[in-house]
Parts: C-alpha cells; sequence; structure tokens
C-alpha cells in the first residue's frame, strides 16, 4: 500500500473521559481487553473509568465507577474471565434504569463508552447511545444537571467489542474468548481419547452453544471426531440409522473408540432437540456400545485466555480507544472486530440484525441459508468436516489413476499430522492413490515410501510433532535418486507440509525441471514451522503452538518472579532469525521488551530498557520481563543481556535467564494449528486435482510453468496460491525470512502496553467497513 502512514500522535485523549465495562456472560480475554483500552487511554492522556459488574454498575453509581492508573490493570492479561465483574442487569432495560445511569457518568464527565460483550449487551449500549440526547433533557428539567452539561456532554461515542466463547456474531471472524474455550474442550477431548482407547468406548460430549454450533463444529474438526450435532445444520431424516452404521463400520475397522460432540442446542430437522443423553441412549440401545456422556459446562468459560485471544483482545482494545477518539456525532456505533489478521470497525446494528438473521433463519427451517449468513470461515469449517469424517464406499469413489506423495520437511511443527491426514483423505475423495514419503527428501531418495490409506491417518490431528517423520535436508544433492524414485512410483504430484526448507526445496526441484521430466508435475507447499518464517504466509502451522507453550512459561516465570519481587526474567525464543515468537510472546505474555533481528538495536537503547525497568520497580508491580529472539544480534547474546541488566540493576532489582529451546516445537498441537494445518491442506489438495486436470496431456501429466509449482499462504484475508518463482523476490535468502513482516505493525503495541513513547501508524484502521460488503468473512483468518 502506498498510503502516507497516519500517526496518532495527532490524536488526542486530553479532556475526554472513556469508561470501560464488560457485561454479559464472560470469556476469557476480556481483562486483556480492559487492560488495552485502560493503557491506551491513559497513553493519549484520557482519563479511565472501570465500571464494575457491568450495566449494574452503571445505574447503581458509586463506587461502581472508579477512575483507573496504569498499575490498576497489572497483572490481569493471564487471569480468565472478567476482573471487573459482570451481571445480567434488569434495571437497565427500563428508562428510570438508563436516566439513572446517563446522570452517573454526566457526574463524571464521562462520555466514551468501550462496551465487552455479547450482542445483547452491545444492542442495550446502541439504544443508550440513541436516547442519550433525550435523557439528558428529561435530567436537566428535574433539576438534576445544568443546561451546561446538556451541551458539554450532548453525545455518546460507543465502540463494542464481541467477546463472547459461542462465536455467534456476525462480522468478526473470532470474539474474544472463543479461542481459549476451544482450549478447554480440546484439553478435554485428548483426556478422554486416551480412557477411551483403553476400554473400547464411546463418548458423547455435550458443548457450549446454545444457538450457535462453532464451537462443536471446530472441535469435531479438531479431534477428527465420528459424529458432530449443530443448530444450523440439522441431520437428514433418518439420521440414527446412518450414525449407527458410520460406528459400527469405525469399529470394525479396528478403531478402538468413537467421539460424538453435541452442541447443546442442537436440533432435528423439525426443530426438536438432540441431546447428549438421547444420543448415548440411541447407541447403547442400537450398537449395545459401552458408552458415556460427559458434558463440559462452564470449564470451557474457565481457565486462562490462550495467546490468541491475548493478542486478539489487546489488539481490538487498542483499536477501541482509537475509534473513541475519532469518532464524531455522526460516526454510528461500531464494533472493533478482525478479519483475518487485520482490524476492522464495523457498524454495530448491521452486525446486531446480521446475527438475528441466522437466529430466525433457524427458526424458520431455513438451514443452509443460516449457514451462509455464520460466514465464510463457518461454511468452510462444515464442508471440510463433512469431507474428512465420512469415507465413501470405494465403489461411489472417482477413480483417477493419480498417484500424489505426501512429505514433511524441515523441523517438525505442531499440526504437521493433522495436515497429512487432511491431504490423504481429500486425495482419497478426489480419486488418486496417495503415497507417503517417510524422512523428507532424504528418505524421498531412499525409497522409504509407501501408499497410505483412510484409516492409517485416524487419530492424527491430536498428534504432535511430524509422524511421517522430517528432515531439513534440501533435495539438491539427490535430485537424480529423487527422480528415479518419482519413476519408479509414477507419482504425479507432490505435496510438501514443512518451513523454509520445503520452500527451497521446492524452488530446487522447479530449477531442475529442465534436466529431469519427472518433476514437472503440479507442486504445492503448505507452510508448517514454529519460526512462522516463510514468505507468502502471514501464518504458518506450529506457529501458534509455539506461542501458546512460550505464554504459559512466561505466566508461571512472572508468578515466581512476583513472589520474589525486584527480579528480571531474561528468555530466550526460537526462530532463527524471525522474530514473530519473540515479539508476539511479548504481547501476549505483557513483557516489558522484545530484542528482535528486524528492529535493529544498541546499547543506548538496552540501557534505556534498564532505566525502564528501574522506574517500574518503584511502582507497584516489581517485576520484569525481557524476550529475546535467539539470532537478533551476534553480539548482544542472551548471556550478554543478562550480565548487562545483572550490572546496571544491581541494588534495585536481581536478573535470572531462561532459555526455552525445543519445547517450543513439541506438545499437542492448538485448536488453531490442528484447524488452520486441516483446512490449508484440503485445499491445497483440491488445487493439486485441478491442475492434474489441466496438465494431463496423452496419457501423462506434464507441467512445467511457474504456476504449477505453488505456495498455498494466508495473505491478509484469503487463501492464495502464491507461485514459488514469484515470491523469490520477497524473500531474504540470508536470514530466512520475508522482506516485509505484517506483525512489525504491532510492535507499537507491545511498547504501548509496557509504556513506552512511540510512533504507532493507524492508517490501516478507521475506515469503517459494511457487513455486506465484507467478503464473506475471509478463507480461514478465523480458524
Amino acid at each position: 500500500m502506498d498510503h502516507q502512514p497516519k500517526f496518532f500522535e495527532n490524536l488526542s485523549g486530553a479532556g475526554k473521559a472513556i469508561a470501560v465495562l464488560t457485561s454479559g456472560g464472560d470469556a476469557q480475554g476480556m481483562n486483556a481487553a480492559v487492560r488495552a483500552v485502560v493503557r491506551m487511554g491513559i497513553y493519549v492522556n484520557a482519563k479511565v473509568y472501570f465500571i464494575y459488574e457491568g450495566y449494574q454498575g452503571m445505574v447503581d453509581g458509586g463506587d461502581n465507577i472508579v477512575e483507573v492508573s496504569w498499575e490498576s490493570v497489572s497483572s490481569i492479561l493471564q487471569v480468565g474471565g472478567t476482573v471487573i465483574g459482570s451481571a445480567r442487569c434488569k434495571p437497565f432495560r427500563t428508562r428510570e434504569g438508563r436516566l439513572q445511569a446517563a446522570l452517573n457518568l454526566v457526574q463524571r464527565g464521562i462520555t466514551n463508552l468501550c462496551v465487552i460483550g455479547g450482542d445483547g449487551s452491545l444492542t442495550g449500549a446502541n439504544l443508550f447511545r440513541e436516547e442519550w440526547s433525550g435523557l439528558l433533557e428529561e435530567l436537566a428539567q428535574k433539576g438534576k444537571i445544568d443546561a451546561e452539561a446538556v451541551k458539554k456532554y450532548a453525545y455518546l461515542n460507543i465502540v463494542g467489542m464481541v467477546g463472547s466463547i459461542d462465536n455467534d456474531f456476525c462480522g468478526t471472524d473470532m470474539t474474544i474468548g472463543t479461542d481459549s474455550a476451544l482450549h478447554r474442550i480440546i484439553e478435554v477431548v485428548d483426556a478422554i481419547m486416551t480412557t477411551a482407547q483403553s476400554h473400547q468406548r464411546t463418548f458423547v460430549l455435550e458443548v457450549m452453544g446454545r444457538h450457535c454450533g462453532y464451537l462443536a463444529l471446530v472441535s469435531a474438526l479438531a479431534c477428527g471426531a465420528d459424529w458432530v450435532f449443530i443448530p444450523e445444520y440439522p441431520p437428514e431424516e433418518g439420521w440414527e440409522d446412518s450414525m449407527c452404521v458410520k460406528l459400527s463400520e469405525n469399529r470394525a475397522r479396528k478403531k478402538r473408540l468413537n467421539i460424538i460432540i453435541v452442541a447443546e442446542g442442537a436440533i432435528d430437522c423439525h426443530n426438536k432437540p438432540i441431546t447428549s443423553e438421547k444420543v448415548k441412549d440411541l447407541v447403547v440401545q442400537r450398537l449395545g456400545f459401552d458408552t458415556r456422556v460427559t458434558i463440559l459446562g462452564h470449564v470451557q468459560r474457565g481457565g486462562t485466555p490462550s495467546a490468541f485471544d491475548r493478542i486478539l483482545a489487546s489488539r481490538m482494545g487498542v483499536e477501541a480507544v482509537l475509534a473513541l477518539l475519532e469518532a464524531t456525532p455522526d460516526t454510528p456505533a461500531c464494533v472493533v472486530s478482525l478479519s483475518g489478521n487485520q482490524a476492522v470497525r464495523l457498524p454495530l446494528m448491521e452486525c446486531v440484525q446480521m446475527t438475528q438473521e441466522v437466529q430466525k433463519a433457524m427458526d424458520e427451517g431455513r438451514f443452509l441459508e443460516a449457514v451462509r449468513l455464520r460466514g465464510r470461515s463457518f461454511e468452510n469449517n462444515l464442508n471440510t468436516y463433512k469431507l474428512l469424517s465420512h469415507k465413501k464406499p470405494d465403489a461411489e469413489l472417482p477413480k483417477t489413476n493419480f498417484n500424489v506423495a505426501v512429505l514433511n520437511v524441515g523441523a517438525p511443527a505442531a499440526g504437521m499430522n493433522a495436515a497429512v491426514r487432511a491431504a490423504v483423505r481429500v486425495g482419497m475423495t478426489e480419486g488418486h492413490k496417495i503415497f507417503a514419503v517417510i524422512d523428507g527428501f532424504e528418505g524421498f531418495a531412499r525409497g522409504k515410501i509407501k501408499e497410505i490409506s483412510w484409516g492409517d491417518v485416524g487419530g492424527w490431528t491430536g498428534q504432535g510433532g511430524s509422524i511421517l517423520g522430517t528432515k531439513r535436508t534440501l533435495p539438491a544433492k539427490y535430485l537424480e535418486k529423487i527422480a528415479e524414485q518419482m519413476r519408479t512410483n509414477n507419482i504425479n504430484a507432490l505435496m510438501v507440509i514443512g518451513g523454509f526448507e520445503a520452500y527451497l526445496g521446492l524452488l530446487e526441484l522447479s530449477a531442475a525441471r529442465e534436466k529431469y521430466d519427472e518433476f514437472c508435475v503440479p507442486m504445492v507447499m503448505v507452510p508448517a514451522t514454529v519460526s512462522n518464517n516463510v514468505p507468502g504466509s502471514d501464518f504458518s502451522i506450529g506457529a501458534d503452538t509455539a506461542l501458546n507453550t512460550i505464554t504459559d512459561t512466561c505466566d508461571r516465570i512472572k508468578q515466581s518472579a512476583s513472589g520474589t519481587k525486584r527480579r528480571v526474567f531474561i528468555i530466550e525464543t526460537m526462530g532463527g532469525y524471525c522474530g514473530y515468537l519473540a515479539n508476539m510472546g511479548a504481547l501476549a505474555a505483557g513483557a516489558d521488551a522484545a530484542y528482535i533481528f528486524e528492529e535493529q538495536f544498541d546499547i543506548r537503547e538496552l540501557q534505556a530498557n534498564v532505566e525502564h525497568l528501574t522506574e517500574k520497580m518503584k511502582t507497584s508491580i516489581q517485576r520484569g520481563l525481557v524476550l529475546r529472539n535467539e539470532n537478533c544480534n551476534e553480539n548482544y547474546t542472551t548471556d550478554f543481556i543478562y550480565q548487562l541488566y545483572s550490572e546496571e540493576g544491581k541494588g534495585v532489582f536481581d536478573c535470572r535467564k531462561n532459555v526455552l529451546g525445543h519445547m517450543q516445537q513439541g506438545g499437542a498441537p492448538s485448536p488453531f494449528d490442528r484447524n488452520f494445518g486441516t483446512k490449508i491442506s484440503a485445499k491445497a489438495m483440491q488445487w493439486i486435482s485441478k491442475k492434474l486436470k489441466e496438465t494431463y496431456r496423452k496419457g501423462k501429466v506434464f507441467a512445467n510453468t511457474d504456476d504449477s509449482v505453488c505456495l498455498l499462504g494466508m495473505r491478509r484475508r484469503n487463501l492464495v496460491f502464491q507461485p514459488v518463482a514469484e515470491l523469490k523476490s520477497e524473500t531474504d535468502f540470508v536470514h530466512r525470512i520475508p522482506k516485509e513482516q505484517w506483525w512489525l505493525k504491532l510492535r507499537p503495541l507491545m511498547k504501548i502496553l509496557a509504556k513506552y513513547k512511540t510512533s504507532y501508524d493507524v492508517s490501516d484502521s478507521g475506515q469503517l467497513e459494511h457487513v455486506a460488503m465484507l467478503p464473506k468473512e475471509a478463507e480461514t483468518g478465523a480458524i
């Protein structure tokens, strides 16, 4: 984009008062949003107030509306729920209640409200805004405020953030709390799977979602459940028979367990509820399987927020303050939200109306319409689930006579196995034979290649690491042998799942096409690396899991530092030369600084950071956290920084250091990585099918154009296939990173929230978009 950067330095909050409240059901990440609003508000010199207990506190006034300081929101980033409380409020639904609330706000000069809640809370806020001038006039008539106040506080600005674990709000890809709720569900499913396998049991899991099946659908996708019931997509007539056939077929295939997921609002096509007990009784009566029900209930709302939710809420909180500062009496109340990985503003009532449309469509039995209204992300999840969970009988599958090989290249990344599973199953559905290559290009050269079937990849979604095995070796020195293996096994297409080495590997194979015809086949790469350093994609499989590992560890370290007081921790993260993990980890953990290669620093900056921490130790927050990317500077090593801080901080704070190392590559994949891996890989396999058809001539596949070797990446709001040849110009090959990285824009955000003065480019925000005009929700900005 060639626009002039627009900075918010000229947006001052001086003389403005902002109040923040959380309302409706709580959701993990609300505190991160509250923290961001408070700190951004104070940063721009506005006064910031907490309203405790939601709208109830606004009506009751008194001690429920309190001005807050920077330190008021310290240590809440990692806490679930909402520290300022939330309550359902009957009085606010009456005009008298709203009149009292308006009086309480005017007395404190508050005319900017930031509401974090679900659609009910936001609708209430909008009504309050519409009535505002009328309420003030009534208060003036009753003599409670003077005419001067009516004029001074004539307009109320409102910005909403959606905090709801159900992800049931239209116009937003992900609501605050959804990702954390998925973490809770998947933790439970992973735990249940081990016990179910031991006893050959069937488990029926009931998850939250009275009107929205998002949690049920995505967790079914993420754990490879056998069956899922959601309100938007009721099963067809006779589902009882088809489900029982499916379950017994799976048992016959030696699968020792069955998982069925039921959303609490699940219904059949006659709008009759389908309960978890009903499903259990059916399985027991018809099949005699040992079956248990687990109702997850409020566990899903609890626990610490995931890294994704903390970053999402922090970005939205800052965006909300910017929106309030820019608001005029003519701007409609808006919601700040995320589309792809981009912050957007949407008119609040358009979103609410569309959300209500979904419910209306469901009530009237227009279920296909309900799925469409939920947005493209939801629709994609449903289609991918249908594609991967039910194997058609062999007789019904098309036969293409194409052989496709799948391999992992580079370091292991959580979510690789989910990607392989999706590739195998979608490939088979498309009629291809799928071959698995063991141990990357090296294994390929040695002939470690075998056909893989539908059942072979069962249960792979939740497994960490790489089951196929992976190596960093590049193909250049094995070209002859790899070509021979492709000839012997008659391989017509390649799908490579991996990191920067996979990208280099594809460049080498396409360069070798002149010499070897065997490489003139469609090839696609799916990015999978914890470092998130692959050009052409904003996200790569495995980075979210690594980020959660870093965030969890930082939480524990911060806790230990809080106990000992006056202690600063220096933590080294992975990532090669790419600062993604250090930067985003710092944002999610609330660190004081993050040193990265992309933003050069010198001794003066290190000195300034030490002074900043010395000042901080004089406040009530007596601990510090500093992240350092492993390759950010060859001379300012982790040891050097640790020694410098120790020396300079003598008598004020002491230092500890911690190198996180390979734990960042391990662990069970996060829901985001399972889902992203599954969806991106399925799309890549469909591209292969399309290319095979296009390049099949005279009984042979021959593809030698640049667009037949692509990388599938997430770009802003869409999944895009890009020829690897075209990505060369975007790559810094020496440091193995893309030349431009979107997340560097979030760097100032971390600094602002850590109390540094900095300039923040807000050119991307500020435009109000319309819900209907949005590209029907990005391909998978959400998961």
